[in-house]
Order: structure tokens, then sequence, then C-alpha cells
């Protein structure tokens, strides 16, 4: 059976498969969320944390104005919703639903998902090809331990920008229960694809983002 097979299972509610990576989350709530620092169990900013971003070369995460978001979770046609998270290792905070301008790559992983740890440099790849075209983001999803989820992107080379989702806030609006999940989303905000699973090679993700987003990124990979 396949890691995708095996991902998308963990989602329906089979016992989850040692490939696949978990954690408990927020409860659902129609309630607009903003992570705030100050009562956070982890922390996901700090000066130690920004000297290792910054020598890490990760950069800073968009600026994003609250928007009213339309409901549908994630299924296609709905949109991004009103939860706003910390930039990991420090930046401006971001709000989902406001990521709106450019076609978006969301990617939710883990440090500990070793399945995330094989298809993240594929992101970066789309990232350098893609230029402004398509803006390709990480969330570093339920991690307690953001400096070595720094450590992770660092490693790999990752540059792309990083949130963080340290307590599961999309769980719940964006039906995030296992890793890792691809969200593909249009200009207007737009969830137009949701990608279960790891993506196996980097043709297979410039495929999904040309059919999806309508923008060919082939071309430009090495």
């Amino acid at each position: 059976m396949s890691q995708r097979w095996r991902c998308r299972i963990a989602l329906a509610g089979a016992a989850l498969l040692t490939a696949a990576c978990t954690g408990t989350g927020s409860s659902a709530s129609s309630e607009p969320y903003r992570f705030h620092t100050r009562d956070a169990s982890v922390r996901v900013d700090s000066p130690q944390l920004r000297k290792q971003k910054a020598a890490a070369g990760i950069e800073s995460c968009p600026v994003t104005q609250r928007t009213s978001p339309a409901t549908g979770g994630s299924r296609p046609g709905g949109s991004l919703p009103d939860v706003t998270l910390p930039c990991l290792g420090g930046g401006p905070d971001v709000n989902l639903s406001g990521l709106r301008g450019t076609p978006l790559v969301l990617n939710f992983w883990s440090q500990t998902c070793g399945p995330c740890r094989a298809e993240s440099p594929l992101f970066q790849q789309v990232h350098e090809a893609a230029g402004n075209r398509v803006r390709v983001l990480g969330i570093d999803w339920q991690d307690p331990r953001p400096a070595y989820a720094i450590g992770f992107a660092d490693e790999l080379g990752l540059t792309y920008p990083q949130i963080a989702d340290p307590d599961g806030a999309t769980r719940a609006p964006m039906r995030i229960t296992a890793l890792p999940v691809t969200v593909l989303v249009d200009a207007h905000g737009q969830i137009v694809h949701t990608e279960f699973g790891a993506v196996d090679s980097v043709e297979e993700l410039a495929t999904l983002i040309d059919d999806q987003l309508g923008v060919p990124v082939a071309t430009g990979l090495r």
C-alpha cells in the first residue's frame, strides 16, 4: 500500500499507520482564531530563533490583512479560514483568509514527519522556479520544537516562508488530521484542491499546479 493511501485511510478515520504523522488539535469552531504569543505554550519567536532563521536564509512571511472568508472549509470552492498564525522564527503574523492576489501552494508539515522530509525539497524547487507567479508557504503543524523545525528547513535548504500552527488551529477548518497535506489556492483565495499525503515527484507537483492553478512551472524546474 502506498504512502498516499496510508495517509488517506488515516484521514478517513482508520487507525493511523506509522508513516502518517498526527497530533491533537483544536476543536471545530466557526469563530476567528488568532495565536496569542503571550499565552502560548510553544514559543515560535525569540531572539535565538530569529538568529537561527536568518542564518538558514528563510524568507519573511507575507503581510496580510484580515478578510471575510467564504464558508466551505477545505472543499473546492471554499476559502481559507479566518485563522491568524505566527511566522515561524519571528516576523509578521499571517491571516490565512488574507492570502490573496497570487496563486498559493500551502504545505502542512512537521519536523517529526518522515514523508514531509522526503517531499519538502520539491516545494523548494517550485519556489525557485515559479518566481512571483506562485507563492509557496509552509505551515509547521503542531510542532512543539520550533528550533528543530527551523533546523529541518535549514538542513533541507528550504528558504520559502514558514508559518507555525503549534496549537493545530487549522485542524478543524482545513480538515488536517495527518501529514503531509498540500492545499492549492487560487489568486482570489479560493481553495481549488487539497492533496492528502506526500507528493512523490517534482513533476507531479508541477502538474498539480498547472492543472489546478493554471500556472505552468515545469519549464523552470531543474
